[in-house]
């Protein structure tokens, strides 16, 4: 399995689960930079991962993310819709 690099060094199994992609930058940004980091270090980051990418993988997991956000959206939209339905009057 082929894996990317962080800027610091760690390595990020490509194996198609956006989630553990995620928990890695995460884990690795926390790493560095606890609270302090900045939107910037963030797309500094991301970028950095995205081009070590092939374009396929670049498709695997763009497809992976709008699945993602998609599903939180819904949720949102739920947990908002059952908050109107079950408030007191």
């Amino acid at each position: 399995m082929r894996s990317i690099t962080t800027t610091s060094g760690t390595a990020i199994p490509l194996d198609g689960e956006l989630l553990a992609l995620l928990e890695a930058l995460y884990e690795d940004l926390n790493t560095r930079f606890a609270l302090d980091r900045t939107f910037e270090d963030t797309v500094r980051e991301v970028n950095h991962l995205l081009n070590q990418m092939t374009a396929d993988e670049h498709r695997t997991y763009l497809i992976e993310s709008l699945f993602l956000n998609t599903v939180t959206y819904e949720n949102e939209r739920l947990g908002a819709y059952m908050r109107k339905v079950t408030k007191e009057p």
